[in-house]
């Protein structure tokens, strides 16, 4: 072979999918996210993902008004996956990317979602968009465990 052989890695897989205005857009995207991880047998932890999509989503929802249009983006990478949610609202998420002044009182239904997502994901934050914006979150890929050796 002549000249130097680069290694390429594939292109990222994603998914662009429209969620429901409403709770049930939960469980939908935390499906979604489930499917896409073992369906290419990513090596992220699919229980952390499903939890912090969901965290995402229930916050659009909350946060935005009745029937604005809600986005699951999902995109898979060798490095791992990213996951946005987006919505019409421009207003930044409050307390993302910076720890809150105060802890969330653990009596209190609410407040913890997006300390959740800081303190889970190995990196998150929000962006504008042309419609609002997108928060989103990073994991990074976890080694595959090896099965048992043979005897």
């Amino acid at each position: 072979m002549n000249g130097l052989a680069l290694y390429e890695p594939s292109a990222p897989a994603s998914w662009r999918v429209a969620l429901p205005h409403s709770a049930a857009a939960v469980p939908v995207a935390r499906a979604l996210v489930r499917t896409a991880l073992a369906e290419l047998e990513h090596g992220s932890d699919t229980d952390t993902a499903e939890l912090l999509t969901a965290e995402l989503v229930a916050n659009a929802v909350e946060h935005t008004s009745e029937g604005a249009p809600i986005e699951l983006v999902v995109e898979l990478q060798p490095t791992g996956c990213k996951v946005e949610v987006h919505d019409p609202d421009p207003a930044p998420p409050g307390d993302l990317t910076r720890p809150a002044a105060d802890m969330p009182d653990p009596w209190q239904e609410h407040g913890r979602g997006l300390l959740l997502i800081r303190a889970l994901s190995s990196a998150c934050g929000h962006r504008p968009t042309e419609s609002g914006k997108a928060v989103w979150f990073r994991l990074a890929a976890v080694p595959r465990q090896r099965g048992p050796r043979p005897a």
